[in-house]
């Protein structure tokens, strides 16, 4: 008999429910229907094209189709972080200004971001995770690159507090959560350069970043989501821009796995997720400074990304978010 690899996917025909391998036991698949006020909402906010925006739009992700306009940021940014609960979503972060501005919106409505609070630091290129209480904020870099990670409760307003440091200073890593592991993988820093390890923390706890794994192929500013039992990266530079997808299984320790291949090869791509949907919109490569493109995976299954449908504005280097995914 042939080994089961840990994260793999059945359909029990005993219990008539889809069950998942942890690398040692058989697990059912939790479901639920939380009220989303609309349904699975992604937002893009921010990005560039070629100069900075301030613009959020917005997606349904259980369907298919062109972004429609949400408000707009408070400034024109790109490059930052974006985290979010069923009901809130934030950005932080500032290009070029490196500013430790948070703010947030109302994802079940439509509107102009507010303020927040600030960040313990003021960092571009960072990145965000969230489960639903909690939001954070790790890596970045102004002028240099930091290990700082820093935490928010979603639901209230105010400043960001320490929560402890990923393993390495960095910039461009990506990220995704459960309601209990928050994921950071890649990055880059000035030696070994761009980076192939993946680490985690317990959002509930305080504390530093635990190695987890490596990706297949050293990455950066890639697009990171998930549902509640895999996370899935796509895009990124390696340093040359690529359309690879990789897999992990968030509970579990290890190596990520090829997942397939996004419909183009793009950096600074983001991406959003629902509990069936991983949505990566935006980014840019050599010859095409902007991508306007949407397109997306199933998260249980594996293969290559399909047409979603186009942003609004095509741009670069957007945050992305959303009310239905893995870390709620």
């Amino acid at each position: 008999m042939s080994e089961v690899p840990s994260g793999a996917m059945r359909f029990n025909s005993d219990s008539q429910k889809l069950e998942y391998y942890d690398g040692a036991q058989w697990l059912q698949v939790s479901t639920f229907s939380p009220n989303l006020n609309g349904g699975a909402r992604g937002l893009f906010g921010g990005g560039g094209n070629p100069v900075a925006y301030n613009v959020i739009e917005y997606i349904n992700i259980s369907s298919t189709g062109n972004a429609i306009d949400f408000g707009d940021l408070s400034r024109t940014t790109l490059l930052t972080g974006a985290c979010s609960s069923s009901t809130r979503g934030l950005w932080a972060g500032d290009f070029p200004s490196a500013s430790n501005i948070i703010e947030y919106v109302t994802i079940s409505s439509t509107g102009n971001a507010l303020d927040f609070g600030d960040r313990t630091t003021s960092q571009y290129n960072l990145t965000a995770l969230s489960n639903a209480t909690r939001g954070i904020f790790a890596g970045g870099h102004n002028p240099t690159n930091t290990n700082i990670i820093d935490y928010v409760t979603i639901s209230s307003t105010g400043n960001a507090q320490d929560f402890g440091d990923l393993q390495e200073q960095k910039h461009g890593p990506y990220s995704c959560a459960s309601p209990t592991r928050g994921i950071f993988a890649g990055g880059y820093t000035p030696s070994p350069a761009t980076l192939t390890h993946i680490d985690f923390v317990t959002i509930s706890t305080l504390g530093n970043a635990t190695d987890f794994g490596n990706l297949t192929v050293a990455n950066h500013n890639a697009g990171g989501c998930s549902n509640a039992i895999r996370g899935v990266f796509g895009g990124g530079s390696q340093p040359s821009v690529t359309n690879r997808i990789e897999y992990i299984t968030i509970a579990s320790t290890g190596n990520a796995v090829k997942f397939g291949e996004l419909a183009y090869a793009a950096q600074t791509i983001k991406a959003c997720s629902s509990s069936t949907r991983g949505v990566f919109g935006g980014g840019t490569a050599p010859g095409t400074p902007n991508f306007g493109d949407i397109n997306y995976v199933s998260i249980l299954t594996q293969g290559n990304a399909v047409d979603f449908g186009d942003l609004l504005t095509a741009r670069h280097s957007p945050s992305a978010c959303s009310n239905a995914h893995g870390g709620l």
